[in-house]
């Protein structure tokens, strides 16, 4: 015989993203043993209460218009960086191989030059660049807002003396 207790379920709102039950801010019922003694003390959900549902409202409108920024300034820094173009000197062999290599710090450093400030981990580069010629390098601004910098990769003069 079932025990009536073990079927009483507790209506709860995710506080984040949990693989199990869903997305932050969704209300979901679940096994009330279950939520007093996993989920509430480990902070993953708060009991559905109208308080509760207006914290979480709120908190989803500020995390949107949030988003919407980042997005906007993606946005417009790929405007930017799609007029930009840098040029690196590095010396090479006879072929064009380079004497080392050229990686996105450099890509980021000749940009900082420019004025166009990029962090370097969002320069997309599967391997360093080792020849000479133009490269278009992809760079991640944001997860839907990408752009392309043209990037040449010239042989240094060597001065004699």
């Amino acid at each position: 015989m079932k025990h009536r207790l073990c079927e009483i379920e507790m209506k709860v709102i995710l506080r984040q993203d949990y693989e199990p039950l869903g997305k932050s801010g969704a209300e979901i019922e679940v096994k009330d043993g279950y939520a007093r003694n996993y989920l509430l003390p480990k902070g993953i959900v708060f009991p559905a209460t109208a308080k509760n549902l207006k914290i979480i409202q709120e908190d989803e409108r500020i995390r949107s218009k949030k988003e919407t920024f980042k997005f906007k300034s993606a946005e417009e820094h790929a405007e930017l960086l799609s007029n930009a173009s840098v040029i690196v000197k590095q010396k090479a062999g006879e072929e064009g191989r380079l004497f080392g290599s050229v990686t996105s710090q450099d890509i980021a450093s000749r940009l900082a030059e420019q004025g166009i400030e990029l962090d370097k981990r969002k320069i997309v580069m599967d391997e360093p660049i080792k020849l000479l010629g133009t490269y278009q390098v992809r760079v991640k601004l944001h997860a839907d807002v990408e752009a392309n910098i043209q990037v040449s990769v010239l042989k240094e003069e060597e001065e004699n003396k």
